[in-house]
């Protein structure tokens, strides 16, 4: 079992990162209204799942940090609105990375029987799907704002 080891660690390494990244983002964008409290909700779900795999983690005999060089870094936040279009754009990408992580789990935990590593990523792809949707409409709001010409056409 050693290659859904491998994916059951990214997924929580993966988790992990994703929640300290809205972290980051809730606290580096305090001037976006409700920004911040979404983003803390987001990093709940992930750090749910990642509590909801830990026994299993164990069970496929993955060690924290195993997998971490595979994951894009932490999203850190960077100032203005530019910025804050750049830090939805990173946690879009590293969610994305969560999701299809995820995908992979639920195949490999049909292969292997295991009904709850299959549930835990049913549960965590709805989760994830959600994250995602909500970058996605975020991303549309900010672009226009972050994006608007200094000067005129040339």
């Amino acid at each position: 079992m050693p290659q859904l080891a491998t994916y059951v660690g990214l997924a929580r390494d993966g988790e992990k990162a994703l929640a300290d990244s809205f972290r980051a983002v809730a606290a580096g964008h305090p001037e976006e209204g409700d920004l911040g409290q979404v983003c803390l909700l987001m990093a709940r779900l992930s750090h749910r799942h990642r509590r909801r795999l830990a026994p299993m983690a164990g069970r496929y005999a993955t060690t924290e940090g195993d997998d971490l060089h595979s994951l894009p870094p932490r999203v850190d936040c960077h100032g203005g609105p530019g910025g804050l279009l750049r830090d939805l754009l990173d946690l879009y990408v590293l969610a994305t990375l969560v999701q299809t992580t995820w995908t992979v789990i639920a195949q490999g935990a049909g292969t292997h029987r295991d009904a709850e590593l299959a549930a835990a990523a049913v549960d965590a792809m709805a989760d994830t799907r959600r994250q995602l949707a909500w970058l996605g409409v975020r991303l549309k709001q900010a672009a226009p704002h972050c994006l608007e010409p200094t000067e005129g056409p040339a």
